[in-house]
């Protein structure tokens, strides 16, 4: 498990297949804000209501100059049929080895219900324009969580 990042880091680089198996990079995003968000795996309830969250909220997001990318551990294929079923309209990128979750601090240890073991931990970076972490949010709710992000950020 690597450290959690902090305002002022660089943010790591990535290149991870989108929901159609296209290559995405951060610095494909370079001189616009990117929320980056971490979440355990597609086609779940707590994930569903973020991702729609997020797609419900992208006009004001995208206004603000912000670029949304989600990104979870699951398959290519999975994430298109997330984005299908749920009509999402955030970019959704697939990590199955974990490495850019671990380079985000967004893997670790997790408790719940008294066993410990190794998960996604749900997470929120805010990049800046130039690839400089703005904000680092650990361990966010899925409920309420993008309304939080558009307050803080003071959209």
């Amino acid at each position: 498990m690597s450290a959690r990042l902090t305002p002022g880091d660089e943010a790591p680089a990535f290149t991870l297949p989108d929901a159609d198996g296209n290559e995405v990079s951060l610095a494909d995003h370079k001189g616009r804000k990117v929320i980056v968000y971490f979440y355990p795996a597609a086609l779940t309830p707590g994930c569903t209501k973020q991702a729609c969250d997020f797609t419900d909220n992208l006009d004001v997001l995208a206004g603000a100059g912000y670029d949304v990318i989600g990104i979870s551990p699951d398959a290519p294929e999975k994430l298109a049929k997330f984005r299908e079923k749920e009509n999402l309209e955030v970019t959704l990128l697939a990590d199955p080895d974990k490495k850019v979750l671990d380079a985000y601090g967004a893997y670790g240890e997790k408790k719940n219900y008294g066993k410990t073991y190794m998960g996604v931990i749900r997470s929120t970076i805010v990049v800046d324009e130039q690839g400089k972490v703005e904000h680092a949010l650990y361990n966010v709710r899925a409920t309420g969580h993008v309304a939080k992000i558009i307050k803080d950020l003071g959209i």
